[in-house]
C-alpha cells in the first residue's frame, strides 16, 4: 500500500508541475502559417462557357468507352507508382504519431546492479558493498516553447502533403491512360490505312504491269508506282512498331508485364465531350492537388521554423523514479521501496551560432517551398490556358483535316479516271495518291491530339473524384 501512495504521489507532482508549464507556455514560438496571397485571373483567355461541371466527376466516362473506363480502374488498383504514394502516406501517418508521441510522458524501466566500495570509502572504510534497483521511469520534457506542437504541426501539414501527392500521382495516372489509350488507337487507325492502301497500290501496279505488258506506258509509270507501293509498304512496320511499344506503355501503367490489347473501338467512333469545363480561375488553387500540395509542404517548412527557434531556449524536463532498492539480490522485493522526483533545465548558451543558423536554415527552406507554391500556381494558370487553346485550335484544325481528306480522297478518283481516259499523265495519280494517303494518315493523328486535348484539360482544372468516398464528400 506504502508503494502505490509513493507511485501516485510521483505522478500526480509531475503532472500537476508538467500542467502548470504548459498553462504557463500559452502558446508556440515560431511564425504562424498564413495563407500565401496570389495574383489571381479574373477569367481564362479561351474560356468560352463558364460551367463547373468538372468538379464532382469521373471525366474519363465522359468519352462512353467501357474499354477505357476500365484501363482507368485497373490502372488506380495495380499502378506501382500509385502503391508507392499510397504506401508514403502511411509513413507520413506513422510519422505524425510518432512525433506527436514526444508531448506526452515516456514511462521506461531501469534495473542497476552494482558492487563496489565507493560507498564506503566516503565513510572511511574499506567493506565492500552490492547495489541492486529496478523500477519503473516516468519523464516528461515540458513542450514550453511549442516545439513539439510545432513538430506535430509539421508532421500533420506533410501528411496532408502526401495525400495531395497520392491524387496528383492518381490524375496524372489517369491522364496517362487515357492519352495513352488514343494514341495506340491513332497507331492502329494508321496502321490499318496503311494496310488499306498498301492493298490498293498492289491493285494498282497490277494494272500497270499488265498496261507496260501491252506496251500501251512507259516503264516509268512502272517504276512509279512501284515506289507508290514500297511507300505504303514501309509505313506497315513503322507502325506496327509504334503500336507494340504503346501496348507495352499502356500494359506498364497498368502495373501489369506487356501485353496485347485484343478489339477495340475505332478512334473516329470515340465521343468527344460535349462541352467545356472551365469553370474561375479561383477554383483551381482549390481544387487543383500539386497546387494543394505545395501549400501543405509550405506549412510544413514553415512550422519547422517553430522548431528551430525553440531549440535556442532551454528545455524543462521531469523526472520520477519509483522501484525496489536492496543490498542483496535475494531481498530485492522483500525491501522497502525506493523513489525520487527530480526536475531539470538543459539550455544553450554558446555554440557558435549553431542555433541561429538552424533557424536560418529553416526560413531559408521556408521560402524555397513559398517560391515552390508560386511557381505551382503559375504553372496550373499556364497548363488551363494551353488546354483550353488546344480545344479550340483542334476542334478547328479537325474540321479542316475532314474537308482536306474528302477532297483529297475525291481528286485521287478523278485523277485515275483521267489517267484511265489518257486525258493526264501518270504524275498527277502519284500527287493525288499521295496526297490522299497523307491527307488521311493526318487526320487520325489531329482526331488524337483533338481527343487528348480534353484529357489535359480535365487534368489542369485538376478535376474529378477517383473513389467513392470522394464522391460522397463531393455531393455534400
Amino acid at each position: 500500500m506504502m508503494m502505490n501512495n509513493n507511485l501516485k504521489k510521483i505522478f500526480l507532482s509531475l503532472a500537476l508541475f508538467g500542467s502548470t508549464l504548459l498553462v504557463l507556455s500559452g502558446c508556440s514560438v515560431g511564425p504562424d502559417f498564413q495563407k500565401p496571397q496570389v495574383e489571381i485571373p479574373a477569367q481564362f483567355m479561351y474560356d468560352t462557357l463558364s460551367v463547373d461541371s468538372v468538379a464532382t466527376l469521373k471525366w474519363w466516362e465522359l468519352f462512353k468507352d467501357p474499354v477505357l473506363d476500365s484501363l482507368v480502374i485497373t490502372a488506380l488498383n495495380n499502378n506501382k507508382n500509385v502503391l508507392i504514394a499510397v504506401s508514403r502516406i502511411e509513413e507520413a501517418r506513422a510519422n505524425l504519431s510518432f512525433t506527436g508521441a514526444d508531448r506526452y510522458p515516456k514511462l521506461d524501466i531501469k534495473g542497476d546492479a552494482l558492487r563496489g566500495n565507493v560507498q564506503s570509502k566516503q565513510f572511511g572504510f574499506n567493506e565492500t558493498t552490492n547495489s541492486f534497483f529496478i523500477g519503473p521511469v516516468l519523464s516528461w520534457e515540458i513542450d514550453f516553447w511549442g516545439k513539439f506542437r510545432r513538430a506535430t504541426e509539421s508532421a500533420r501539414a506533410q501528411l496532408l502533403a502526401s495525400e495531395s501527392s497520392l491524387r496528383t500521382i492518381q490524375l496524372s495516372l489517369i491522364t496517362e491512360v487515357v492519352s495513352t489509350y488514343f494514341q495506340l488507337l491513332d497507331y492502329r487507325e494508321r496502321l490499318q490505312i496503311s494496310k488499306n492502301t498498301l492493298a490498293t497500290r498492289e491493285k494498282s501496279l497490277n494494272i500497270i504491269r499488265q498496261r507496260y505488258d501491252k506496251g500501251i506506258i512507259p516503264e516509268i509509270d512502272v517504276n512509279q508506282s512501284e515506289i507508290q507501293r514500297e511507300i505504303a509498304a514501309s509505313s506497315i512496320p513503322i507502325f506496327e512498331r509504334l503500336v507494340a511499344q504503346t501496348e507495352n506503355t499502356l500494359s506498364i501503367l497498368l502495373g501489369k508485364n506487356p501485353n496485347k490489347f485484343g478489339e477495340l473501338t475505332s478512334l473516329h467512333k470515340q465521343v468527344v465531350p460535349p462541352e467545356i469545363p472551365a469553370g474561375l480561375p479561383s477554383q483551381i488553387l482549390a481544387r487543383r492537388p500539386d497546387v494543394l500540395e505545395a501549400e501543405y509542404l509550405l506549412m510544413s517548412a514553415n512550422a519547422k521554423i517553430g522548431v528551430a527557434v525553440a531549440q535556442r531556449f532551454p528545455a524543462i524536463s521531469l523526472t520520477g523514479i519509483f522501484g525496489l532498492a536492496s543490498n542483496e539480490l535475494s531481498v530485492l522485493t522483500s525491501n522497502g521501496s525506493a523513489w525520487s522526483l527530480s526536475g531539470g533545465l538543459l539550455g544553450p548558451i554558446f555554440n557558435f551560432n549553431k542555433n541561429i543558423a538552424r533557424v536560418e536554415i529553416e526560413e531559408a527552406r521556408t521560402k524555397q517551398a513559398l517560391y515552390n507554391y508560386e511557381n505551382t500556381v503559375l504553372t496550373a494558370f499556364k497548363d488551363v490556358e494551353d488546354a483550353l487553346i488546344e480545344v479550340k485550335t483542334y476542334k478547328e484544325q479537325l474540321a479542316s483535316a475532314e474537308r482536306q481528306f474528302k477532297a483529297a480522297k475525291n481528286a485521287e478518283l478523278l485523277s485515275q479516271q483521267r489517267y484511265n481516259q489518257g486525258v493526264t499523265s501518270y504524275l498527277e495519280v502519284l500527287e493525288s495518291q499521295r496526297s490522299a494517303f497523307d491527307a488521311e494518315l493526318q487526320l487520325s493523328e489531329v482526331k488524337k491530339n483533338y481527343l487528348n486535348a480534353y484529357v489535359k484539360l480535365y487534368k489542369a482544372l485538376g478535376g474529378g473524384w477517383v473513389t467513392p468516398e470522394e464522391m460522397k464528400q463531393s455531393e455534400k
